[in-house]
């Protein structure tokens, strides 16, 4: 669907130029240059009661260790295809609409102190389904944890780090220098960690809590998210009465520069409806809104 739009001078291989944008938020890139700039922080927690439940029933079914992440994930995709400003990006002082949803997670090989990192880009599209993130996931964690394979992003990493340091750094600058002006090339955007819709960190799955994480200045990433280990709170109800809610925190780093703060409260407040009622992510969305340009 995506692609069906014609290529117009001045979009990238990534995204199409917002032309259309009001003149105030054409040139806040302007004012806030880099990304940590314009980084806004967001805390906040979803309940999980029916989350679980609905986790436990698709394990059931048949779809072995699909667990909050891929849930978080699937929401999140939906969330882009009803808000698809918050899949935005700025690159070269321009604001930008990315042509699809890309998923980064940073995954040991082995649970190991000592295992080597690497990470994963996973591209989706607005109509995906929870089973689709399910399936397009694990098929890149289990190859690159099962087969022991190198990514694109080792190899590309390892071709970088053979340069000499002052070398290297002119390399960096060189390719910062393209990137603004979007002439990298498609195969360097794709292994790339620093390109992408978003980055997800599940540290709740080795019991830590949420943390907030900086954006990157290099690359066009908006979005860093990380959730944190589940959590059992007790709250006090109007009628005095206490009830126990299951809980999980997430952290969050946005551009701000790609939407206003009216439309951020939307997505997160669409986000944790979302959670609070998972099975609507078992079909595809009824509408995918188009982002302006």
């Amino acid at each position: 669907m995506a692609e069906a739009r014609k290529r117009r001078f001045g979009d990238r291989k990534d995204g199409w130029r917002i032309r259309t944008l009001d003149p105030y938020n054409a040139l806040t890139p302007y004012i806030m240059k880099t990304r940590n700039d314009a980084n806004n922080l967001l805390s906040d927690s979803a309940d999980i009661y029916e989350a679980e439940r609905f986790l436990r029933e698709k394990r059931v079914q048949g779809y072995p260790g699909m667990g909050m992440l891929h849930l978080f994930v699937a929401a999140y995709i939906r969330v882009c295809a009803q808000y698809p400003a918050v899949n935005r990006f700025v690159s070269g002082q321009r604001v930008y609409a990315r042509k699809n949803i890309e998923v980064i997670m940073t995954i040991k090989k082995e649970m190991r102190v000592d295992a080597p990192e690497t990470s994963i880009k996973v591209a989706f599209s607005p109509e995906d389904t929870i089973i689709d993130v399910y399936n397009k996931f694990n098929e890149q964690i289990e190859k690159v944890k099962g087969e022991g394979e190198a990514t694109n992003t080792d190899d590309v990493a390892k071709t970088l780090m053979k340069l000499p340091r002052l070398i290297l750094r002119f390399a960096i600058r060189f390719l910062e220098f393209l990137d603004y002006f979007g002439l990298l090339p498609k195969a360097l955007i794709d292994a790339s960690p620093f390109h992408g819709s978003v980055i997800v960190t599940d540290l709740g799955s080795i019991g830590l809590p949420a943390i907030y994480h900086h954006l990157y200045n290099f690359g066009n990433l908006s979005v860093f998210i990380a959730l944190g280990a589940k959590r059992k709170v007790r709250e006090l109800r109007h009628d005095g009465t206490v009830i126990e809610r299951k809980i999980i925190d997430y952290k969050v780093q946005i551009d701000e520069r790609i939407c206003d703060g009216f439309y951020f409260s939307q997505v997160f407040r669409l986000l944790n409806s979302i959670l609070r009622n998972p099975t609507i992510l078992e079909e595809t969305p009824e509408k995918v809104v188009e982002d302006i340009l």
